[in-house]
C-alpha cells in the first residue's frame, strides 16, 4: 500500500493503546492488509473493519467510538475539540456537564507528547488549596478519569479492605479453653491414659465472614461504573471465599468463576465474553426473577449480604419488580443498593423503579468514586453505626 495510510493507521493503533486498549503489532499489520484487501470503502465498512481488529472487550468500544470519530475527521478540528474539553474561560458558562464515557482517556491519547526541554512553568498556589493527588483521585468520579488514573485507582481499589464481620455459626470447632467441654474429644483423650486421668477437651462456635453476593447491572446506562467496580468485586473475592458476582441487562449471568481468574484484567475479560448482554438495555425484575427461582437457595445462606448495583431505571416496569425485590430482601441478612445517581446533589426518586425498589432494601448508598468504595467496605462492619432508612428519600420526593 502507498500513500500516508499505513502510517496513519499506526498513528492510530498507537492512540488506541495509550487510551487503554490492548493493541499490538500484529493488529496493526492486520488492519493494514484489511483495508488493502478491499475493505476501504465507505467510512461504515472502515470503522467496523479496525473495530473487528482492534476492539477485543466490550467494555473498549466506547473507547474506540471516541478515538474513531476524533481521529478521522479533518486534523484542523482536533484543536478545536481539544479546546473545548479545557477547563472554561473566566465569564464563560460553568455549568457543569456530563463527560461521554472514555473521552478524557481518548484527548489524552491524541495530545502531542510533551518535550523534555520544554520550559516548565510554575503556579505558586497557597497551602489551604494544596490537596494531594490521592485525595484529589479519591473524591474524583470515574466517568471523568482519564487512562492514567484509572491505572491507578484500580490499583487503589485492589487495595481495598474488607471488615472484620466475622459471624457465629451452629458448627464447633476445637478451643484451648471455654465453657463448652467437647466430649468426644475428652473421652478420646482419656482413652490414652487408660482411663486414669482425664483431660477436658473444649470446643467454640466456628465464625467465619458472611456471604457476599454481587448483581451487578452492565447496561448502557451504568456502562461508566460497572467495569471500575467489576474491579472491586475482583479484589473482594482474592479475599474472601465466599463471594458470588452476577451481571444483568437483559438476562443474567453468573462470572464468579470468571473473577477468580488471578489477573484482574483477564477476569474481566472473561466475565465480558460470559455476558453476551453487555452494554445493553435493562431489565431489572426478569434478572432478579431469574437469580431469585435459580440461585438464592445456592448462595444466600448463611446470612449472605447481596450488593445489588444499579441505576434502578427499569425500562419495562411491570408489578413484579415489587415482589421480587421484597423476596430478594427477606432471602439476605443485608440488602444494599449502590447507585451511581446518588452523585448529583439535585438526585430525587422520582422514576417509577426507584421508588418501587427502595421499600425493599436496608442501605442506599452511592458508587461514583473511590472514596464512595471505601465507605461501602466501612459500612459492611457490623460495628458501623445504624444507618439512614432508605424509604426517606420517598418522602423527599413527595
Amino acid at each position: 500500500m502507498t500513500g500516508k495510510l499505513p502510517e496513519n493507521i499506526a498513528y492510530f493503533a498507537r492512540a488506541l493503546r495509550i487510551a487503554g486498549l490492548r493493541v499490538g503489532p500484529g493488529a496493526v499489520v492486520e488492519a493494514v492488509e484489511a483495508l488493502t484487501d478491499g475493505a476501504l470503502g465507505e467510512r461504515e465498512d472502515v470503522y467496523w473493519a479496525l473495530h473487528a481488529i482492534f476492539v477485543k472487550r466490550h467494555e473498549d468500544s466506547v473507547v474506540y467510538d471516541q478515538a474513531f470519530a476524533l481521529f478521522w475527521r479533518r486534523r484542523n478540528l482536533i484543536e478545536k475539540i481539544m479546546a473545548q474539553m479545557s477547563p472554561a474561560s473566566p465569564g464563560a458558562d460553568t455549568a457543569p456537564q456530563k463527560e461521554e464515557a472514555g473521552a478524557s482517556r481518548v484527548a489524552e491519547a491524541f495530545a502531542p507528547p510533551r518535550r523534555e526541554d520544554a520550559p516548565v512553568e510554575f503556579t505558586e498556589l497557597t497551602a489551604q488549596l494544596t490537596v494531594s493527588d490521592r485525595e484529589m483521585l479519591k473524591s474524583r468520579d470515574f466517568a471523568q478519569m482519564s487512562a492514567a488514573e484509572i491505572a491507578r485507582a484500580k490499583q487503589l481499589v485492589a487495595g481495598l479492605k474488607l471488615p472484620d464481620d466475622l459471624v457465629a455459626t451452629r458448627r464447633f470447632q476445637p478451643a484451648h479453653r471455654g465453657a463448652r467441654i467437647d466430649p468426644r474429644r475428652t473421652f478420646r483423650r482419656s482413652l490414652r491414659g487408660g482411663g486414669g486421668m482425664i483431660d477436658l477437651a473444649f470446643r467454640e462456635r466456628a465464625e467465619v465472614h458472611p456471604p457476599i453476593v454481587a448483581l451487578v447491572d452492565i447496561s448502557g446506562s451504568m456502562a461508566e461504573y460497572s467495569r471500575i467496580f467489576l474491579h472491586f468485586l475482583h479484589a473482594v473475592t482474592e479475599q474472601r471465599r465466599r463471594v458470588h458476582s452476577f451481571v444483568f441487562g437483559t438476562r443474567l449471568t453468573n462470572i464468579t468463576r470468571s473473577l477468580r481468574a488471578r489477573d484482574p484484567d483477564e477476569a474481566l475479560a472473561l466475565a465480558g465474553r460470559a455476558a453476551p448482554d453487555w452494554e445493553g438495555g435493562t431489565r431489572i425484575s426478569t434478572a432478579l426473577h431469574t437469580f431469585n427461582r435459580v440461585w438464592s437457595r445456592r448462595v444466600l445462606g448463611g446470612g449472605a449480604i447481596v450488593l445489588l448495583f444499579t441505576d434502578g431505571l427499569e425500562r419495562h416496569l411491570d408489578g413484579e419488580l415489587a415482589f421480587e425485590m421484597d423476596r430478594l430482601h427477606r432471602s439476605c441478612r443485608q440488602l444494599v443498593w449502590l447507585n451511581p445517581l446518588l452523585r448529583f446533589e439535585q438526585f430525587e426518586a422520582r422514576a417509577s423503579g426507584i421508588r418501587t425498589m427502595l421499600p425493599h432494601v436496608d442501605s442506599f448508598r452511592p458508587i461514583h468514586n473511590l472514596a464512595a468504595m471505601a465507605d461501602l467496605c466501612a459500612a459492611l462492619s457490623p460495628h458501623a453505626g445504624r444507618q439512614s432508612d432508605p424509604r426517606q428519600w420517598l418522602k423527599k420526593a413527595g
